[in-house]
């Protein structure tokens, strides 16, 4: 509940908060520091005053039964079910929320991202290049703006593909809210919408540029389609670069404001992308792969998700995956028969289970 507390309290971010749990030995007891310790360690007198009001008056109990209401999961920077690629940035979220599903394909991410005000240029890219990155396999990452980012996540949905929308206030709020939509239509098994903002928390100027470090690091690299060179667009490239990541622009005519900003990035030494075979070349991804990757075996809800998730390195018996994924043992029943029906898993005698090749 400490971790909760102290991401409900606007002041402490990723930083500050290491520093405490650090510092006293773990959140709780920083929860529990007095005054003059907090201010020991350089706090700040304003700001610890205003800590120590928000601890008096803030009911943990209360904001964990707004999350439960909201349908929003939380993911600890601790827990082994955090985003692994988001994890291994400098300032990830130690509190990530969620509403929907994060699964183990989405480590397979491609962070697609550009202006509001998109060309039917822009449009034609978007819908031929993430359908591509969809068919290869990949989740496809976006802010839910208006223009390239909700084109990226609509066309990934109609291609049967997964998105995660991350949102720059908090999850119990809609930004803009004509995507209302948009957003349950992902978190309805087809993904995720994530914020590191708590609830109640309304989009400030300030905060999409926080957002956008999420973006690219939840994702194996940006890419940028039309952006103006003054652009919160080129500040996700950046995250993507400081990150370790790979950027992606596409090119324009030279006559569209919408091209300076992939044109900058261009020279910048960002890889210029005609079709999808640039993205996943540069990725790894070679043909044989991508081709393998096409026919691989897609779950059709969460649950499935995390069976053939325990399945992917080897067979496991009823027994082992009751066990590990906590399901009851009729619910598992259930699904590994339909499972198999479906051509997804196969028998292998004694009750062991494998994926089908």
């Amino acid at each position: 509940m400490s971790w909760l507390a102290f991401s409900a309290f606007e002041g402490i971010g990723p930083k500050r908060f290491a520093l405490l749990k650090n510092y006293f030995g773990s959140a709780k007891k920083a929860w529990q520091a007095k005054k003059g310790e907090l201010l020991a360690i350089g706090l700040g007198p304003k700001l610890t005053s205003r800590l120590v009001r928000f601890r008096r008056d803030f009911n943990p109990d209360s904001y964990f039964l707004r999350l439960r209401e909201n349908e929003i999961e939380c993911y600890f920077l601790d827990d082994n079910r955090y985003p692994e690629s988001l994890k291994k940035t400098d300032n990830p979220p130690f509190v990530l929320y969620s509403k929907g599903t994060i699964s183990p394909r989405d480590k397979l991410a491609m962070a697609v991202v550009g202006t509001r005000r998109m060309t039917n240029y822009g449009y034609q890219v978007t819908e031929n290049l993430v359908k591509g990155l969809v068919k290869a396999g990949l989740t496809i990452v976006s802010g839910l703006a208006r223009g390239v980012d909700s084109l990226a996540h609509r066309v990934a949905l109609k291609a049967g593909g997964r998105t995660i929308g991350v949102l720059a206030c908090g999850l119990d709020l809609v930004y803009p809210p004509e995507n209302l939509g948009l957003v349950q239509e992902i978190t309805k098994d087809h993904g995720a919408v994530v914020s590191e903002f708590p609830l109640g928390v309304r989009p400030t100027p300030g905060s999409f540029p926080s957002r956008n470090r999420i973006i690219s690091g939840l994702s194996l690299g940006t890419l940028v389609i039309e952006a103006p060179k003054k652009s919160g667009t080129l500040i996700t490239a950046r995250h993507a670069a400081e990150q370790g990541r790979e950027v992606f622009a596409v090119s324009g005519p030279i006559t569209s404001p919408n091209a300076a900003g992939p044109a900058y990035l261009i020279k910048m030494g960002a890889k210029l992308v005609f079709e999808v075979d640039d993205i996943l070349e540069e990725l790894g991804f070679d043909k044989e792969t991508r081709i393998k990757r096409l026919k691989e075996i897609v779950a059709e809800n969460p649950e499935e998700e995390v069976i053939l998730f325990l399945l992917k390195s080897q067979a496991k018996s009823i027994e082992e995956i009751v066990q590990e994924s906590g399901f009851d043992p009729g619910q598992v029943m259930k699904l590994i028969s339909l499972m198999e029906i479906k051509g997804q898993i196969k028998n292998l005698g004694n009750m062991l289970y494998s994926i089908k090749k």
